[in-house]
């Protein structure tokens, strides 16, 4: 499957939520659902996989947790937001850095439509992949 493919699954499953539950939950609730509604879909999702940092000698075997990464390929990062500040797009563009992940979706539940929710943040992305 091609990494638009996957996004457009991701965002398709993430507005259906959203429809039904509403804004204003936690972001572990989004996280679960949206997990829950991948898989049925038959992607393979892995959710708050450790990721390790390395800098210069220093390696933390887990220096953050993935919300959710889709078939390898996609880096969802989930949020329960009155509004995004600007360091949650710098943060996503740093864990694709660390997993090698080329896109990544932000995504904030806590709006009233989930597409003004949505950013896509690209590193090192090369259409067709």
């Amino acid at each position: 499957m091609l990494i638009n493919e996957i996004t457009s699954v991701i965002i398709e499953e993430s507005i259906y939520i959203h429809r039904n539950v509403g804004p204003g939950l936690f972001e572990t609730v989004y996280e679960e659902l949206l997990f829950y509604r991948l898989t049925k879909r038959g992607l393979v999702v892995e959710r708050q996989r450790g990721i390790p940092v390395v800098f210069e000698e220093v390696k933390m075997d887990i220096g953050f947790r993935a919300d959710l990464i889709v078939e390898g390929k996609v880096l969802v990062e989930i949020k329960s937001l009155e509004s995004l500040p600007k360091i949650a797009e710098m943060q996503t563009l740093t864990y694709l850095r660390f997993t090698n992940i080329s896109i990544g979706l932000l995504i904030n539940f806590n709006v009233e439509k989930l597409k003004d929710g949505v950013k896509r943040i690209a590193n090192n992305y090369m259409e067709g992949t």
